[in-house]
C-alpha cells in the first residue's frame, strides 16, 4: 500500500468512528454502503452497514440527500402561501401535512371551523391513509418479491387520486386544506364518487389478504424479523403503526381528538409481537378502520358553509368577487400584505400513516411565521433501525426498512 492509499484509509477511519464496532476498525468485519441510491429504500438514503458474512453487526443510517429547506422557505412565505409547501414532505401524506399546519395556524389564530369542514377534513385524511397504506404495501410488497401486489395496489390508488384531483384539480400537490376550513364546496360527482369507492374496496382487502397473509414464503420473510419491544419502542419515540404493531394502543385520533374525530366510531389495530408481520397486519386493519371513518362521514355530512366567515384571515368566496368591490379589496390585501396574527407559539399534533406529526409554529405579529418546525414520524423511525436490523441478515434490511414506512422527503425538510 502506498502512503496515498494509507492516507486515504486513515481517513476513511475517522470517519466511520463510532459508528461502526472496534471488530470493524481491526478489518474483522466488512463495512458496506448501502445506497445512498439503493431502489429499495423508499427514497435516497445510505446506510453504513458492517457485515459478519450475512449477517449486520450494525447499521449506520445517513439522511440529507433529499434535503430542501421546505421550512426555512415557509418561514420565508406568507401563512397561507406556506401551505403549498406542506404538500411538498411528505408526499404520500399531502393532505394531512396540510391539515396540521392548518391546525396549527387556527390554534394561533383562535380561528373556527364549520362542521362540514370539520368532517371533509376527516373523509380526506382517511382517504389519504389509505392511499399511502396502498403505496407502502404495493412498494413492501415488491421489495420482498410479491410482485403483482404493486398492481393491484396502484390499480386501487388511482379511485383516490382521481377524488383528489376532483377536489382540487391536482392528483398529489393539492394544498386543498385551508385556514378555517376547506378550498372550495365539493362537486356534484364527489358523493358518488366516494360511495362507489366504499363499495369497491373492502373486497380488495381481502384480496390482498388472500394474496399475502397465509402465504408461508411472506411469513418466512416477515414473522420474527425487525422485532422491537413496546418498552423499545415507546423509548425510540415511535408512534403509529411501528408502535401499534409492538402492542402500544396509542392513537392521536382517539387519545387527543382533533377536527371532529371524536364524533367518528373506528377500533385501533394493535399487534402482538412486534415484527415486520404484526406492522403489516396492522396497516391492513387500519385501511378497514379507515373505510368505516370514511363511511360514517359520507352519511353524516352536515350542510353548511366550507369554510369560516372571520374575513380578517378567510378571503371571500370567489363568487362574490364579480360585484362586489368590498370583496375585491378585502381579497387584493389579503393576498397581496397577507394577516398578522397575535405574538405566540403552539404545537399541533395529528396521527399521519406513519405516526406522530407535530407541527411547531411561532408568530412574531408580523405576516410571516417567525419559525415552522415539523416533527415526523419518518425520521423518528429511522432512529430505531439500527436496533431492528441488528443480528438479521442483509436480505431482510429492505423488509426491516418498508416495514417502518419510511418516506426521505418528511425526514429531510
Amino acid at each position: 500500500m502506498t502512503r496515498l492509499e494509507d492516507s486515504q484509509w486513515q481517513g476513511d477511519l475517522e470517519q466511520i468512528k463510532g459508528l461502526v464496532t472496534e471488530r470493524a476498525l481491526r478489518g474483522e468485519t466488512m463495512v458496506l454502503n448501502m445506497g445512498p441510491q439503493h431502489p429499495s429504500t423508499h427514497g435516497v438514503l445510505r446506510l453504513l452497514l458492517e457485515l459478519d458474512g450475512e449477517e449486520i453487526v450494525s447499521c449506520a443510517p445517513d439522511i440529507g440527500y433529499l434535503h430542501t429547506g421546505i421550512e426555512k422557505n415557509m418561514e420565508a412565505k406568507r401563512y397561507e402561501q406556506a401551505i403549498t409547501m406542506t404538500d411538498r414532505t411528505d408526499y404520500l401524506n399531502n393532505m394531512g401535512n396540510n391539515l396540521v399546519f392548518c391546525l396549527a395556524m387556527e390554534k394561533l389564530f383562535d380561528l373556527d371551523v364549520p362542521p362540514r369542514a370539520q368532517y371533509l377534513r376527516v373523509l380526506l385524511a382517511e382517504l389519504q391513509r389509505i392511499n399511502s397504506h396502498l403505496v407502502w404495501l404495493g412498494t413492501h410488497a415488491l421489495d420482498l418479491g410479491a410482485l403483482s401486489m404493486m398492481l393491484y395496489c396502484f390499480r386501487e390508488r388511482e379511485r383516490i387520486l382521481d377524488i383528489f384531483e376532483m377536489l382540487s384539480g391536482q392528483r398529489m400537490m393539492t394544498t386543498y386544506i385551508r385556514p378555517g376550513g376547506v378550498w372550495r364546496d365539493t362537486v356534484p360527482e364527489f358523493e358518488p364518487a366516494v360511495r362507489d369507492f366504499l363499495s369497491y374496496f373492502p373486497a380488495r382487502i381481502d384480496e390482498y389478504e388472500r394474496i399475502l397473509t397465509e402465504n408461508p414464503l411472506w411469513r418466512d420473510r416477515t414473522q420474527g424479523i425487525g422485532f422491537i419491544s413496546a418498552e423499545d419502542a415507546i423509548r425510540y419515540g415511535c408512534s403509529g403503526p411501528t408502535l401499534r404493531g409492538s402492542g402500544v394502543n396509542w392513537d392521536i385520533r382517539k387519545a387527543i381528538p382533533y377536527s371532529s374525530y371524536e364524533d367518528f366510531e373506528f377500533d385501533v389495530p394493535l399487534g402482538q409481537h412486534g415484527d415486520v408481520y404484526d406492522r403489516y397486519m396492522v396497516r391492513i386493519e387500519e385501511m378497514r378502520q379507515s373505510v368505516r371513518i370514511i363511511q360514517q362521514a359520507i352519511d353524516r355530512l352536515p350542510d353548511g358553509p366550507f369554510r369560516s366567515n372571520n374575513r380578517k384571515y378567510v378571503p371571500p368566496p370567489r363568487s362574490v368577487l364579480g360585484h362586489s368591490m368590498e370583496a375585491v379589496i378585502h381579497h387584493f390585501k389579503l393576498w397581496t400584505e397577507g394577516f398578522r396574527p397575535p405574538k405566540g407559539e403552539v404545537y399541533v399534533r395529528v396521527e399521519s400513516p406513519r405516526g406522530e406529526l407535530g407541527c411547531y409554529l411561532v408568530s412574531d405579529g408580523g405576516p410571516r411565521p417567525w419559525r415552522v418546525h415539523f416533527r415526523t414520524p419518518s425520521f423518528m423511525h429511522l432512529s430505531v433501525l439500527p436496533h431492528l436490523t441488528k443480528g438479521h441478515l442483509i436480505a431482510d434490511v429492505v423488509g426491516i426498512i418498508g416495514s417502518i414506512d419510511i418516506v426521505l422527503g418528511d425526514c429531510d425538510r
